[in-house]
């Protein structure tokens, strides 16, 4: 955890007690590391042919900020793909503003 730049958490949107432990998940990776909001993604799994409703998650208040992505690797794959690559170029700027910035310190 030490030094992460960024949070993928993956679970079960099938399984209510998931939705339970993500705020766990939550607290030790992201909140205890300092991570912004925006540097963790939360990716709903639904599995094949279970017919789970999208829209019907009931996260916590801090977790419902956080971008979410459900997922099901058979009915769109590419969706889950594009949405990992936009997390990944967003954490990427983010490690590169912070070093400019950390650098422009130093030389002022």
């Amino acid at each position: 955890m030490k030094d992460s730049h960024g949070v993928v958490i993956v679970f079960n949107a099938d399984t209510p007690s998931h939705l339970k432990e993500i705020d766990m998940w939550y607290s030790c990776f992201v909140q205890q590391q300092l991570l912004q909001d925006t540097q963790c993604l939360l990716i709903a799994h639904h599995k094949p042919g279970s017919g789970s409703d999208k829209g019907n998650l009931s996260l916590s208040p801090p977790l419902n900020k956080l971008k979410l992505v459900h997922s099901n690797l058979e009915d769109d794959p590419e969706e889950i793909r594009v949405e990992f690559i936009k997390y990944l170029k967003s954490i990427v700027n983010s490690v590169s503003e912070s070093r400019d910035r950390e650098e422009m310190s130093i030389i002022t």
